[in-house]
């Protein structure tokens, strides 16, 4: 059997492809991290309607908390890291989502496809993931 890895994923194609996804996921991170740093009433309203009241202390130190981690995943040596940070961080939010109901394709699993945006661009982008993690067909 042979290694996905040694194969097909190691094109131009590939890593623009993983560019593209993990650029699209620093954006849509640090836009977040962004509003919660200053924090807009929206960032607050929704803390308060996800049971963590609306104390903007606190919206601002998940700020400082997503940026920074978005900052590591998107430095090529530390981009695992980040990674493995940022997965962390999408996990308490999908779990906050499910605590409070909310609609699940919509809410609850869009840190999940956030999360596979992420790792999916990584691996099409860093080598070394992707002999640390092959896919055999």
């Amino acid at each position: 059997m042979s290694d996905i890895a040694e194969t097909v994923p190691d094109s131009k194609c590939a890593r623009l492809l993983g560019r593209i996804l993990s650029g699209l996921v620093i954006v849509f991170l640090l836009f977040d991290g962004a509003i919660k740093l200053v924090p807009w009433p929206v960032v607050t309203e929704t803390m308060d309607k996800m049971g963590y009241g609306s104390n903007e202390s606190l919206a601002r130190s998940l700020g400082v908390i997503t940026v920074v981690c978005t900052v590591l995943y998107s430095i090529p040596p530390t981009s695992i890291l980040g990674a493995i940070l940022v997965t962390g961080y999408l996990g308490g939010a999908i779990a906050s989502h499910v605590r409070i109901g909310s609609p699940l394709f919509s809410h609850t699993l869009f840190g999940l496809y956030l999360g596979l945006m992420l790792w999916g661009g990584l691996w099409l982008r860093d080598r070394n993931l992707r002999s640390l993690l092959p896919f055999r067909r």
